[in-house]
């Protein structure tokens, strides 16, 4: 089965035709300025020689709420559930929603199916899941920590599906994931993607008590303080810049506010690395992976210098080197650490399989 993966970014449409071994057939990237692609320039592309008639097509989605945890095929219903939970994702659904018109307008006799970015954390253990909040909220509004970045942690965990495993998917959007024999059953987003590490834009985790503070005192309206935290804070804020090689460079150069970024994001990811691992019980895989994970070597070692404790030691010269897959550990270090390219494209091709029959 060729199955066309659709993942809508914040100014592209990525495109991959994905075939048997998890082979990339036909790969095209779309400007969708505001994130959204036009049906001709799409109609276009998929008419290119490489862009064999797909047998189905599978759409990354980041939020599938308290009840879509496996790939689903995409009627009506589902569609309007999806719309339904906007609010919960507003940086990434609408512009996945946008990319399910252009595509269907494309390829309208085509199967579509959905994979969430949720789904791999429906797993996740009710101590780990469940917010301290009143019972009558949690009941009303399916409260809960769904986590994110699914998709690719569930490429990690499949990588790497036996003992005790911290992903970390570091791009734009951060997150990690403690996978225990394959189950995810600890990450760091929550409710939404804004939760737990420094990211390019985003806050990551703040006192609620200081956005409370911030409406009741500060004078800042509800949709300021919304804004601000998807599109001002993380680097953006700390550094002025939301681009981590740009941040790691001039912090070297000595710039007061990169420097700053820089120690606040490696602080955060240190001491969240060492959280998963608690909720394992321990630790015997490390994965960077992710735009930032793969690419970043002086990331990596930062953040490793830190974790000697749980015997996370990296070599140097394999750490430096590394861009794609790879083993980056120390020789005769207890647990051991890899870069991984992120492969979002393959697990979803392979959840449209599975559930395709």
């Amino acid at each position: 089965m060729r199955v066309l993966v659709v993942n809508a970014g914040s100014s592209s449409l990525r495109l991959r035709l994905v075939g048997a071994d998890d082979a990339v057939l036909w790969a095209r990237d779309l400007k969708s300025p505001g994130g959204r692609a036009g049906a001709g320039a799409l109609q276009a592309a998929l008419r290119e020689p490489g862009a064999a008639a797909p047998d189905a097509v599978g759409h990354r989605i980041v939020h599938g709420g308290p009840d879509l945890h496996a790939a689903v095929r995409i009627d009506g219903a589902v569609e309007a559930r999806l719309h339904d939970l906007v609010a919960l994702a507003p940086l990434h659904q609408p512009k996945s929603l946008a990319a399910l018109d252009a595509v269907r307008a494309a390829l309208p006799a085509v199967p579509a199916w959905a994979c969430f970015d949720t789904a791999f954390h429906a797993t996740l253990p009710a101590a780990a899941a469940t917010y301290a909040l009143p019972l009558a909220w949690r009941e009303r509004w399916d409260l809960r920590r769904y986590g994110f970045h699914g998709l690719s942690h569930a490429g990690v965990a499949r990588r790497f599906g036996t003992g005790r495993v911290v992903s970390c998917h570091l791009g734009a959007g951060a997150s990690l994931c403690a996978i225990a024999d394959g189950r995810s059953v600890d990450t760091t987003m929550g409710f939404t993607p804004l939760e737990g590490l420094v990211m390019a834009t985003r806050s990551g985790s703040v006192d609620p008590g200081l956005l409370l503070w911030l409406l009741q005192d500060g004078g800042l309206g509800a949709g300021e303080i919304a804004d601000a935290l998807e599109h001002g804070s993380g680097l953006a804020g700390l550094a002025g810049t939301p681009d981590l090689a740009e941040v790691l460079a001039r912090a070297e150069a000595g710039d007061e506010r990169c420097v700053l970024g820089r120690d606040a994001y490696v602080h955060r990811l240190r001491a969240a690395i060492a959280a998963m691992a608690a909720a394992l019980g321990g630790l015997d895989t490390l994965v960077f992976t992710g735009g930032a994970g793969e690419h970043a070597p002086e990331l990596r070692a930062r953040a490793a210098a830190g974790l000697g404790f749980l015997g996370v030691v990296l070599h140097d010269a394999r750490n430096a080197a590394a861009r794609h897959d790879a083993d980056i550990s120390a020789t005769g270090a207890a647990v051991r650490t890899h870069v991984l390219t992120a492969r979002e494209d393959a697990e979803i091709a392979r959840q449209v399989r599975a559930a395709a029959g």
